[in-house]
């Protein structure tokens, strides 16, 4: 009997004017972590979505073998009868339902059509013991955090007697801690016999973790590594997805940094529904003209409520402190208000918040600034095609055409679409919130080149990251904030993960921005 448990052989599929896969082999051997890497539309969620049946069999040419029968997968519920069991980047929970109820949606356990409260209840508290959850399978999805959601995943996967379990960016919204977390549990997984298939740009995990690493470039296979066979560093495996040598993460910085052209000045921000608890904690800030300032702080530190706040007032309630620009206080009470005083922002969740993805390309680019293509509230299509045509071009969006939507293109186009977007607007300040999160690093460091390229056209730029090397690699200044405050501010020269992270844990000592 065969060592794989899964070969997909000679894959093929094809979109109207784009071969997503174009001839693709993978094997997977029973009881391996195998990572499937790769540049943003590479194909490997296509690859994926082919073998758990959400392109049914018959959408695409060649084979599927699992436990070495060919299957001919209909739809998710065939696949999953199987134990083949697909975890996407975009969870599939309920937020109203409780924990236990998520684990068994579409996997009751019931009696002639009567849920066995009593039996949910009781082996979802032994699915949580497997997957270390320790909250009670009554709590709400909604109150427990991202990295713990991504554990009833797993937990709802186990329940459905998986064999083969894909993750699809499990760890791109986590945390260092929860991420650390669920690969542990991976590992743990293994030992229990059951194989997974992770799919990460984040290399550093891929390399520790992976038993076996498939790249895929460009809709095709380019090579399989044995990590017990040869050390797959990071720059090995970047060399197989892009097809050079990458020298550098970050392309050089030579900045021209100007006055002081933004400040945030004792800014306070209260939760919405709690409205006693502080969030944002007389925060002081400032940007200059051509200047990228970092935002570092661990997650639930304050940075996207802050953003947000600035940004028109899009969270919390009880704001107050004032807004400086070029010298004169400046009103900015909605999202609109902002826009007029040049404000800009790029959301951390690019698909809830920064794109119509029903949409096509040069609708989402020229959304938030209608004026600027309309006469007499009347759109001038032409010129929408042409303004869409001239970022298409400045920040290399990659798609065959305008008319596309923006729901089919992969995750490092669509962040160019957003920041394409809010570029239209013409800002002076530009926020940018986890701007690179689930990109490819051949993506991020075009992303990263067109940040360089704004600020060197004068744009202040603020960038908020969870990822320190990219604090670090991109910022010229970095502010840190902990539960809330500003506790340190460094200049490049400063800044390391280890000083950064000192701040962020509030063990930093007295920061000069508060001295300031």
């Amino acid at each position: 009997m065969s060592d794989y448990i899964l070969e997909m052989r000679n894959i093929t599929k094809t979109f109207p004017g784009v071969k997503a896969l174009d001839n693709v082999n993978l094997r997977v051997h029973k009881g391996e972590i195998h990572s499937l890497v790769g540049e943003n539309g590479a194909g490997k969620s296509t690859l994926m979505k082919v073998l758990s049946g959400v392109y049914p069999s018959g959408t695409y040419e060649g084979g599927i073998y699992f436990e070495g029968e060919e299957c001919h997968f209909k739809d998710i519920k065939q696949s999953e009868n199987q134990g083949v069991v697909i975890i996407h980047q975009e969870l599939a929970l309920s937020p109203y339902l409780s924990i236990a109820e998520n684990i068994f949606l579409g996997n009751e356990r019931q009696s002639n059509k009567i849920i066995k409260w009593q039996d949910t209840f009781q082996e979802s508290k032994k699915l949580l013991e497997r997957v270390g959850l320790k909250d009670s399978p009554e709590t709400a999805v909604m109150n427990i955090g991202v990295g713990k959601q991504q554990l009833v995943e797993i937990a709802k996967a186990l329940s459905k007697d998986v064999k083969l379990l894909i993750l699809d960016e499990p760890t791109a919204a986590l945390n260092e801690t929860d991420s650390e977390n669920l690969l542990n549990l991976l590992l743990e997984l293994k030992k229990q016999g059951i194989t997974s298939i992770l799919i990460s740009h984040k290399l550093n995990e891929v390399s520790s973790i992976s038993d076996s690493i498939t790249i895929l470039r460009d809709g095709q296979t380019i090579e399989t590594i044995d990590t017990k066979e040869e050390k797959a560093s990071e720059d090995r495996i970047i060399k197989g997805m892009v097809g050079r040598e990458l020298t550098s993460r970050f392309p050089e910085r030579h900045p021209n940094i100007g006055e002081t052209v933004f400040e945030v000045k004792n800014w306070n921000v209260y939760h919405p529904q709690q409205r006693d608890r502080k969030i944002i904690d007389n925060v002081n800030i400032h940007i200059r003209r051509g200047e990228i300032v970092g935002l570092a702080g661990l997650m639930g530190a304050g940075r996207t409520e802050l953003a947000m706040s600035i940004f028109g007032k899009a969270y919390g309630k009880k704001i107050d402190g004032s807004l400086v620009k070029n010298g004169q206080e400046i009103q900015a009470n909605t999202v609109s208000e902002a826009i007029e005083n040049g404000i800009a922002y790029v959301s951390e969740d690019r698909k809830t918040y920064g794109l119509n993805l029903i949409d096509d390309i040069k609708r989402n680019i020229t959304l938030a600034n209608l004026k600027r293509v309309s006469k007499n509230t009347v759109i001038d299509e032409n010129k929408e095609v042409t303004e869409a045509q001239s970022l298409r071009e400045k920040i290399n969006i990659k798609t065959p055409s305008l008319e596309q939507l923006a729901g089919n293109l992969s995750g490092g186009n669509q962040q160019k679409i957003v920041l394409s977007k809010w570029i239209f607007t013409e800002p002076d300040i530009l926020i940018l919130d986890e701007p690179t999160r689930g990109i490819d690093v051949g993506a991020k460091f075009e992303i990263y080149a067109q940040i360089n390229e704004l600020a060197a056209e004068g744009m202040a730029v603020l960038v908020i990251s969870s990822e320190l090397p990219e604090v670090l690699g991109l910022s010229d200044r970095t502010y840190v904030m902990n539960e809330g405050r500003i506790t340190g501010e460094l200049t490049r020269e400063e800044s390391n993960q280890e000083s950064v992270m000192r701040y962020m844990t509030g063990s930093g000592g007295a920061s000069r921005a508060n001295a300031n």
